[in-house]
C-alpha cells in the first residue's frame, strides 16, 4: 500500500474533489485519479463514487478513511523519532479554531510559529461552529467548549475564565447589578441559546433566565455591543481583556463567580503516536500563552492583589 495514495485520499475525503486533493499535493487530475485507482484495486474495494458533476465517498471509504489517517500520523512520527528531516515537522498542518479566539490568539503568534517551522505550512479553518476534524480533514482543533467525542484526544492549552461585564455608561445609567437575581431588571446581551447564567453563591448555585433586546451569535459582536453600553454580557477574559485594561468594560458580580469550568483545549484524532507536526503546534502553544495564560497577567499588572 503507498503511503502517497493514502495521503491522496485523505486529501480527497475533504475536498471530495480529485482535482482539487491532487493540486495540493502537486499532482495532476489524471495522475490523482490514477493513484486513487491504484489504492482501490490494492483493497479491492470502491473508495470513491465518481460521476460527471463530483466524487463522494463510498461506506467502505468512511470506514477506511480513519485507519488511514492513522497510518498517515504514524509514518510522520516514526520518521521524527528516527531524524529523518532533522525531526522538524513538514507538509500541512489543517487546523480549525473559534473565530474570536483565532484571530485574536493565533494568527498573532504565527510569525513565531512559522520562523521556528519553516518547512510546515498552515491552512487556518476560523468558525463558531463545532467542525467534525475527521470529515474535515483536520489535524488540530482549538475548542472553547465542553468536550464530547471520546474518540479524541484533548490538551488544555490555558484556562478559559469568564466574567460577567458592562460598560461604565451602562452602569451610570442603570446602576450596578448587586446580586445574580438583580439581572432580570438589565439589558443582557446573550449569545444565542444561552440565556441562563449560573452563579456560585453561599447559598448554592443560582441560575438565572437572563434576557434583553439584543443577541448575538458571535463573541466579538457581543463584546462590541457591551462596550457600546447597550447592556451586560458574560465574557472570557481572553476576550476582553484589553477593554477591561483601558477601563471600557468594568467586571461586576464579583462576588458571584459564575458556574463554569471552561478551558482552551487543543483537540486531536486518537492515535498510538501523535503526529510530529500537531506535537509542535500544541508545545508552541502551551509555551506561548504561559501558566497563567498572559491575558491574566496583564490583567493582575493593572490590578495586583
Amino acid at each position: 500500500m503507498n503511503v502517497e495514495h493514502l495521503k491522496l485520499f485523505v486529501r480527497l475525503a475533504s475536498s471530495q474533489s480529485i482535482s482539487m486533493a491532487g493540486q495540493e499535493l502537486g499532482l495532476s487530475p489524471a495522475v490523482a485519479s490514477s493513484h486513487i485507482n491504484k489504492l482501490e484495486e490494492s483493497l479491492g474495494v470502491r473508495l470513491v463514487h465518481r460521476t460527471t458533476r463530483k466524487v463522494s465517498i463510498t461506506a467502505e471509504g468512511r470506514a477506511f478513511l480513519p485507519y488511514a489517517e492513522e497510518v498517515l500520523a504514524s509514518v510522520e512520527a516514526a520518521k521524527g523519532a528516527v531524524g529523518v528531516g532533522h525531526s522538524n515537522p513538514t507538509g500541512t498542518l489543517r487546523v480549525t479554531a473559534p473565530a474570536s479566539f483565532g484571530r485574536m490568539h493565533l494568527i498573532p503568534a504565527m510569525n513565531g510559529f512559522m520562523q521556528r517551522y519553516p518547512e510546515l505550512n498552515i491552512e487556518f479553518r476560523f468558525s463558531d461552529s463545532i467542525i467534525d476534524m475527521v470529515e474535515g480533514g483536520f489535524d488540530v482543533a482549538i475548542r472553547a467548549a465542553e468536550l464530547k467525542d471520546s474518540s479524541l484526544v484533548a490538551r488544555k492549552l490555558a484556562p478559559d475564565r469568564r466574567i460577567v461585564v458592562a460598560s461604565p455608561a451602562y452602569l451610570n445609567q442603570f446602576g450596578a447589578p448587586e446580586k445574580p437575581q438583580d439581572l432580570v431588571n438589565h439589558q443582557c446581551i446573550n449569545l444565542i441559546g444561552l440565556d441562563n447564567w449560573t452563579f456560585k453563591t453561599n447559598e448554592g448555585v443560582v441560575s438565572v433566565k437572563t434576557s434583553g433586546r439584543l443577541r448575538c451569535d458571535n463573541g466579538d459582536a457581543m463584546r462590541d455591543a457591551t462596550t457600546g453600553g447597550l447592556g451586560i454580557s458574560i465574557n472570557s477574559i481572553w476576550s476582553v481583556y484589553k477593554q477591561l485594561k483601558s477601563g471600557e468594560l468594568l467586571e461586576i458580580l464579583q462576588d458571584y463567580p459564575l458556574a463554569m469550568e471552561a478551558n482552551i483545549w487543543a483537540v486531536y484524532p486518537s492515535s498510538r503516536l501523535i503526529a510530529l507536526k500537531v506535537r509542535a503546534f500544541i508545545d508552541y502553544f502551551s509555551e506561548y500563552y504561559g501558566q497563567p495564560a498572559y491575558w491574566e497577567n496583564e490583567l493582575n499588572d493593572v490590578n495586583p492583589s
